[in-house]
């Protein structure tokens, strides 16, 4: 009797962000998981119904990742100047690797409105609690915007930045955060 074939659901969810990052996040079907990780459309269908919950578990995987960084740099309960730091240095922070993911996840965001409402609300949620009467809040406001301009335009591929270079624009996002002199708060 032969050995039984276990799927590693991790070793799908790879190959499925492969295929949103090398052809599209319209690429991602169920037979083409299949056939790129080597085994039946029944295997496949085994670990994810279809192709939704394939997106969700994809979702789901990165988001566990970056909420493990992010609480690492900005706490289990920051303040809302902590929370919008916290997301640029978690930004700052990731590699290629984890960037390059969340940019083929984005790309399949316009396909799945359910993500597409749930991502809406996390960006609000980021800068929920920003007193915009305060010039610091609203530089905090300004330093989320540019990192998540910066990140999607790096990792959408749209305009080359080197390691270095990114460093150094996040290390002037974050300097934006810094209290300035006139600020009387």
């Amino acid at each position: 009797m032969g050995r039984r074939k276990t799927i590693d659901r991790n070793v799908l969810l790879d190959e499925a962000e492969k295929i949103v990052g090398e052809q599209g996040a319209k690429a991602l079907t169920i037979d083409a998981l299949a056939r790129a990780a080597g085994i039946t459309k029944g295997g496949v269908q085994y670990s994810f119904r279809n192709k939704e919950a394939l997106l969700d578990a994809i979702f789901d995987r990165w988001d566990q990742q970056y909420n493990a960084l992010y609480l690492s740099i900005a706490g289990t309960n920051p303040s809302a100047l902590g929370k919008v730091a916290g997301h640029v240095e978690t930004t700052r922070q990731a590699d290629d690797s984890a960037n390059a993911r969340a940019a083929s996840l984005m790309t399949a965001l316009l396909e799945n409105p359910k993500q597409l409402a749930a991502s809406r609300q996390w960006y609000r949620d980021i800068i929920a609690g920003l007193d915009l009467s305060q010039a610091s809040h609203r530089r905090a406001r300004l330093a989320f915007l540019a990192s998540e301009g910066a990140f999607l335009l790096r990792s959408l591929g749209l305009m080359a930045i080197d390691d270095d270079e990114w460093q150094d624009m996040l290390q002037d996002i974050s300097a934006t955060l810094l209290k300035a002199p006139e600020d009387s708060e």
